[in-house]
């Protein structure tokens, strides 16, 4: 145990936390009899609630402390937690009654001067599913259905911003949630067993994500025009078409049915022909430029999911249909991107 801040060894943040791999359908088995354990899947920020004897801190799934960007939720951990307790959660913002993702990353661009003047109109809140360790214990090798519980004892008496996240181990329960809340920017499911110990850095929890389908324009590839690797998608914004995305890469097959479509521009295209990867995929580390081969605009029909930042997918896009059929100026931002 670390003596001076009351926590268990390697529960000192940065903390590691459990990871999840994507599913595409919710799995047989034994949901009913309550082998697993389901939860909304919240779109915010992974946050590990610290709490020593010193204070509370909160820290990204990347190591990144994010205890200046929150001070709300800090003020709030400090009050209502005992030291010696590490919680796995989301932070998150709600505006209109859905998840606001962008004034979350309003909160990590903004400046000591904005910062108060953001958190004052839209606070925060911190919705907690795990905990790895309480009053200086780890808790991380017990099963979920004890951490859990001791997790709800934890919380007994929170208040906002601090709560709770919900589960079900009844699959119909879940299915009902999978097909509700999306319209209130909760991204999917997450589902997990009820005997799993906690194991950082492991892809030992399942995501199911809701994904809609939705036409862009794809204004360029990756690739040559011949057989693109990538579709780079667009929509229009503020009376432009802006870059919002890219595809997952492309199967031989795909490339080619999208290639019979694929004409290189007539006039002049309002996209340059290298972008940074991050106008691609804004969480892409990669720095070095992305060239784009420009084609004449198209509409495409590709499988998202509802994270959409109010500017662009969060996450890539994969390519249904060409829909040769539409011109492009049919194509307009869904209402139920109209978020953020």
């Amino acid at each position: 145990m670390d003596i001076r801040a009351g926590l268990p060894a390697g529960l000192t943040p940065p903390v590691k936390v459990a990871l999840a791999r994507a599913v595409d359908k919710m799995p047989r088995g034994d949901a009913s009899h309550g082998t697993w354990l389901i939860e909304p899947k919240w779109d915010g920020y992974r946050c590990v609630a610290v709490r020593d004897e010193r204070g509370a801190t909160l820290w990204s799934r990347q190591g990144k402390e994010l205890t200046g960007y929150f001070p709300e939720l800090c003020s709030a951990v400090a009050a209502a937690v005992p030291p010696g307790c590490v919680i796995d959660g989301e932070a998150v913002i709600w505006s209109e009654g859905r998840l606001n993702f962008s004034s979350l990353q309003q909160r990590l661009g903004a400046g000591p001067k904005t910062l108060p003047e953001l958190a004052a109109a839209a606070p925060a809140n911190y919705v907690a599913f795990d905990v790895l360790a309480v009053a200086g214990h780890d808790a991380r090798d017990l099963p979920l259905s004890q951490r859990r519980a001791l997790l709800e004892e934890l919380a007994n008496g929170w208040e906002p911003p601090l709560s709770l996240s919900p589960t079900t181990t009844d699959r119909s329960v879940a299915e009902q949630w999978f097909e509700d809340l999306p319209h209130t920017g909760i991204e999917g499911l997450v589902i997990k067993h009820l005997n799993q110990p906690y194991t950082p850095g492991v892809r030992s929890w399942l995501k199911l994500k809701h994904r809609e389908t939705v036409e862009v324009i794809c204004g360029a590839v990756i690739g040559p025009i011949t057989q693109p690797s990538e579709v780079v998608a667009g929509l229009v914004l503020d009376g432009e078409l802006r870059i919002v995305g890219r595809s997952t890469p492309l199967k031989a097959r795909e490339g080619r049915e999208l290639a019979r479509w694929l004409h290189p521009p007539v006039n002049e295209h309002p996209w340059p022909t290298s972008v940074k990867g991050t106008t691609l995929d804004r969480f892409n580390r990669d720095k070095e430029p992305v060239a784009l081969t420009l084609v004449k605009p198209v509409v495409v029909e590709v499988s998202a999911d509802t994270a959409w930042s109010g500017r662009s997918f969060r996450h890539p896009l994969r390519l249904l249909r060409v829909r040769p059929e539409l011109s492009p100026s049919d194509v307009s931002v869904p209402d139920r991107l109209h978020v953020g």
